[in-house]
């Protein structure tokens, strides 16, 4: 079963309310318990890096998995905001000059350009780290052991083997453009493991099995792939506008992707294939999984 449009869009913005206003309150400048002090200039970029749009996915992710398996819905808030700050960090990075050389991240300036070059690197650097300090704070009412698997399994999902390591991929993709496997495992790390980890991180939060730990994992992965199929054929067909960062910079810079290997006709079959495989995954679930199956379609249907 599939949760309408409507609902999805309505629990998908009431979920960013919270994240954001959770953000808020963690990008402040209260000082916390064992540091010295809050740069204003730093402190602010990270704010701006954060706190400028978005759509939240990633935490709705967490949040709506947590739910499924009667979780901790407060940790999850907050693994979820943990999430969003590598998300956002790794944003701010791939925008500088050096990486994709961008002016426009959803509508405003990139954070180099709000600010400086500098300070968008130590924006960065402050998001990453603070993402593991929001998991690991008292605050977050998870168990030490559920502590340890989740700041495990972000660390995999962003570092050298995951996100990190997609965007090193990414860069070398200039060039030398990869054949599908090579675009494949590029996407699956640099997009793909964040969602994959914003998934099965409901199950990690929830003490759910080992079995349903990796049902969620292979829907992040679904999902992902989803994902990033969407976004590279609104590369082609939307415009900057519209996603509030350019378009067409992949095919610019020589960059394969599977749309400008197979075309658009078999780019939009296989990310139906992709929908209806992580709706499959989670049929057993019954209406539990609804919002779920729902925000594979939302990945699916987007139009920025």
């Amino acid at each position: 079963m599939i949760a309408s449009r409507d609902m999805f869009e309505a629990e998908l913005k009431a979920s960013a309310s919270e994240i954001e206003n959770l953000l808020e309150r963690l990008l402040s400048g209260d000082v916390l318990d064992q540091e010295v002090a809050r740069p204003e200039a730093l402190r602010q970029a990270m704010h701006y890096a954060v706190l400028n749009g978005g759509k939240r996915l990633r935490p709705f992710l967490v949040m709506e998995s947590t739910r499924m398996f009667g979780g901790n819905q407060t940790a999850a808030l907050r693994i979820g905001a943990a999430l969003e700050c590598i998300h956002c960090y790794s944003l701010v990075h791939d925008d500088l000059p050096a990486m994709d050389d961008d002016d426009l991240r959803r509508g405003k300036p990139t954070v180099h350009i709000a600010f400086d070059e500098a300070t968008a690197i130590l924006a960065g650097d402050g998001l990453l780290t603070y993402a593991f300090d929001i998991i690991a704070a008292p605050e977050t009412e998870l168990a030490a052991t559920a502590k340890i698997e989740l700041v495990l399994a972000l660390a995999r999902a962003a570092g050298i083997g995951g996100m990190v390591g997609g965007q090193a991929l990414d860069l070398a993709a200039e060039k030398a453009s990869p054949g599908e496997a090579g675009i494949l495992t590029l996407q699956a790390m640099k997009t793909g493991a964040l969602i994959r980890f914003a998934c099965e991180a409901g199950a990690i939060i929830a003490g759910a099995s080992e079995v349903e730990r990796k049902v969620m994992r292979r829907f992040g992965e679904k999902i992902g792939l989803a994902f990033q199929l969407a976004d590279d054929l609104l590369d082609i067909t939307s415009d900057a506008a519209t996603m509030g960062k350019a378009t067409g910079k992949d095919a610019d810079r020589g960059k394969g992707t599977l749309v400008g290997l197979h075309g658009q006709s078999w780019a939009e079959e296989q990310l139906a294939m992709h929908v209806k495989d992580a709706e499959a995954l989670l049929e057993s679930y019954g209406e539990r999984a609804s919002l779920l199956i729902a925000a594979a379609h939302f990945v699916a249907d987007r139009k920025s």
